[in-house]
C-alpha cells in the first residue's frame, strides 16, 4: 500500500475510529495494476473526517462522501452506511452504520467489495478473491434490487467486462439480456461516461460485441455496424456509431474534421493543415492509411498555419499597390495553397516574386 494512504488510514486510526481502503484500488493493488482512486471507508462521521485529516478543501456529495485530490491520487472517504431507499440512482434514505458487514451490502460488485487493513490485510465478505481470481464480475446481493437501485450498474459491468475481460456471471448476464430497459431511465451524461471509457479501452471492440449481443444498443438508441472499425481514439468510434449523446464543443469539432476528411477521401497536406494531425490520424484509420505516413507528411509540411508563411498583408499591399480589402485574402489563400502543394518555396523573396507576376495588374 502507498505510503501516502497508509498515512490516512493511520490517522484514523490514532483517533479510534476503523478504516479500511475498498473497491478499485484493492481490486487493482491484487491484479498487479497502479490505481490512482482511492476510496477509503470509515466509521467517522463526515464531519469527524474532516477534523481527522485536517481538510480545508474538498467535495461533500451529501451522501456521507468527502472527495479531494492529493498528487496524483484522488480520495473519496465515506462513512460506512446503509441505503434504505433510491429515486432516480441517488439514495433519498441512509444510515450510518458500524460495521463491514452491513457496509459491503450496499457496493456493486464482488471484486469491487475487497477491503484492506493498514497492514494490507484483505478483508473478504463476498468472495470477491475467488471471483478476482475466476476472472468473474458477480453482484453483490440481489441482482433485480441492485440494479434497479441504480440501472448505471448494468453499464458498469459492461465497462468491468471489456476493460478486465472478465465474464459476467450468468445470472447477470441473463438478468441484463431480459432488462435492457432500465438503462433508457440513465441520463445522457452517465451514459456517456461510461460508453467513453468502454471505448477509450484497447478492447472496446469486446466491449462494443457484448452490447450489441445483450441488445443494450437498443436501449441505448445506439445503432452500431456490424463492421465497426478499431480506432484508437474513442472519437472515432463515436463516427461511425448513430447516437443521440451530447458531446463538448471540443469533441463535437473533432467529429465534423473527421466527417469531412471521410468525404474529402485522402490524407494529404491540405488536409493535414486545415484539420490537423489528430483528426487526420482518426480518419486514417478509418480510411485504412497508415499511421506512420500520416505522421510522416505531417511532420514534413511545409507550413502549419497562415502566420508560419514568410510575407505579410502588408507585404502584399505594397508589392501590388493596392488597398486593404478582400484581395489581400484571396492572395494569401492563394500563397498558402500553392506552399502547400509544393509549387511554391516559403520565403520572402520567392513569394514577393511570384505575387508580383501573377497578381499585379
Amino acid at each position: 500500500m502507498n505510503k501516502n494512504i497508509k498515512d490516512k488510514l493511520e490517522k484514523f486510526i490514532n483517533k479510534g475510529y476503523k478504516a479500511y481502503v475498498v473497491g478499485g484500488y484493492v481490486r487493482d493493488h491484487l491484479l498487479g495494476n497502479e490505481s490512482f482512486d482511492i476510496d477509503i471507508a470509515t466509521n467517522a462521521l463526515p464531519k469527524e473526517v474532516i477534523d481527522v485529516l485536517d481538510l480545508d478543501s474538498f467535495t461533500n456529495d451529501t451522501y456521507g462522501s468527502l472527495y479531494f485530490e492529493e498528487g496524483k491520487y484522488n480520495f473519496d472517504i465515506t462513512t460506512f452506511r446503509k441505503e434504505l431507499s433510491y429515486e432516480s440512482r441517488k439514495p433519498t434514505e441512509y444510515e450510518y452504520i458500524e460495521t463491514l458487514e452491513e457496509d459491503v451490502v450496499r457496493r456493486d460488485f464482488t471484486i469491487n467489495s475487497l477491503y484492506m487493513d493498514i497492514d494490507d490485510n484483505i478483508i473478504d465478505l463476498v468472495d470477491g478473491e475467488a471471483d478476482l481470481n475466476n476472472k468473474i464480475i458477480r453482484m453483490v446481493g440481489d441482482i433485480n434490487t441492485k440494479c434497479k437501485e441504480d440501472p448505471l450498474r448494468i453499464l458498469r459491468a459492461i465497462r468491468f467486462h471489456t476493460i478486465l475481460g472478465f465474464k459476467l456471471e450468468d445470472n447477470l448476464y441473463n438478468y441484463i439480456k431480459d432488462n435492457t430497459y432500465l438503462v433508457s431511465s440513465l441520463s445522457n451524461e452517465r451514459i456517456k461516461e461510461e460508453l467513453d471509457l468502454i471505448l477509450e479501452n484497447d478492447n472496446k471492440l469486446e466491449g462494443i460485441k457484448i452490447i450489441k449481443e445483450l441488445g443494450l444498443d437498443k436501449a441505448l438508441n445506439l445503432e452500431i455496424p456490424d463492421d465497426i472499425k478499431y480506432t484508437s481514439s474513442y472519437l472515432g468510434m463515436y463516427y461511425q456509431i448513430k447516437n443521440n449523446l451530447v458531446f463538448t464543443k471540443s469533441e463535437k469539432d473533432t467529429l465534423e474534421r473527421i466527417d469531412k476528411i471521410i468525404k474529402y477521401g485522402i490524407i494529404d497536406n491540405i488536409t493535414l493543415y486545415q484539420y490537423g494531425l489528430f483528426a487526420c490520424s482518426i480518419a486514417g484509420e478509418l480510411l485504412d492509411v497508415d499511421q506512420s505516413a500520416i505522421s510522416n507528411e505531417y511532420k514534413e509540411l511545409p507550413i502549419y498555419n497562415r502566420s508560419d508563411i514568410d510575407i505579410t498583408g502588408n507585404d502584399i499591399i505594397n508589392i501590388l499597390n493596392i488597398e486593404p480589402g478582400e484581395k489581400i485574402e484571396e492572395v494569401l489563400s492563394d500563397i498558402e495553397i500553392n506552399i502547400l502543394y509544393n509549387k511554391l518555396d516559403n520565403d520572402l523573396n520567392t513569394i514577393s516574386d511570384y505575387v508580383y507576376k501573377n497578381w499585379r495588374k
